[in-house]
């Protein structure tokens, strides 16, 4: 197929491409919206620093090594119950818990929590207490040894929530895309039904590839 027999498709028939893309768009927008006015889930991120009390190789080593090792102790039914303990929230620690993603960055010894809720302020609370009971912990724990093996924890900054879902752009963003996509795909389909119909002395160039010598003109009688 020519390129011109693409443009002259995409001239005909691209608003049927162009209108169900706005469609599709529109629609996930206002479903985005819906569901961000109704049943919004929000992230907060905190991060905790684990810095050893000396700055050698080995036990800077040791404490990257250790971080697994942190992050399953944070990672656990236990850690959750003291949150909820603490803050009167009217879950259980296994919901709590699949609430609650705990990672670490061994190349930089931080530990990241990250806390989804449907209330912003609440989810970073959840964080704050977290991580508040790994640095109680740590210094509980530095209490039974040398000052230079202690290895302590600390909070880098104020833990901070964002609107994690729905993810209003993206979502617009691919309704957009699949509205193109089944508008093209309903466009070829209407050219390959209607690739036999011809219309004009144009078609017959077209198709046959020879030069229409006359035509009888339409019965207005």
């Amino acid at each position: 197929m020519q390129l011109q027999t693409y443009v002259r498709i995409l001239w005909r028939r691209g608003w049927i491409m162009a209108l169900l893309a706005a469609a599709t768009a529109l629609s996930a927008f206002a479903f985005s919206r819906i569901v961000e006015a109704r049943a919004p889930v929000y992230k907060s991120t905190i991060k905790i620093l684990v810095q050893p009390a000396r700055t050698d190789f080995g036990q800077t080593q040791a404490a990257a090594g250790l971080l697994r090792s942190y992050v399953a102790w944070m990672d656990s039914t236990y850690r959750a119950a003291d949150v909820i303990d603490k803050l009167q929230l009217d879950t259980t620690p296994q919901q709590l818990r699949s609430d609650v993603t705990i990672a670490s960055d061994n190349s930089r010894l931080v530990i990241q929590i990250d806390v989804e809720n449907g209330d912003g302020d609440l989810a970073n609370d959840i964080a704050r207490e977290w991580a508040n009971l790994f640095i109680q912990w740590r210094n509980e724990r530095n209490q039974e040894v040398l000052r230079e093996d202690r290895i302590d924890a600390f909070i880098l900054d104020d833990p901070v929530y964002v609107l994690d879902s729905p993810k209003t752009l993206i979502n617009t963003a691919a309704g957009a895309v699949l509205g193109f996509l089944v508008g093209l795909g309903i466009v070829f389909v209407l050219e390959y039904m209607e690739a036999g119909i011809i219309r004009s002395p144009e078609d017959v160039n077209r198709y046959l590839s020879v030069p229409v010598l006359g035509a009888i003109p339409p019965n207005e009688g």
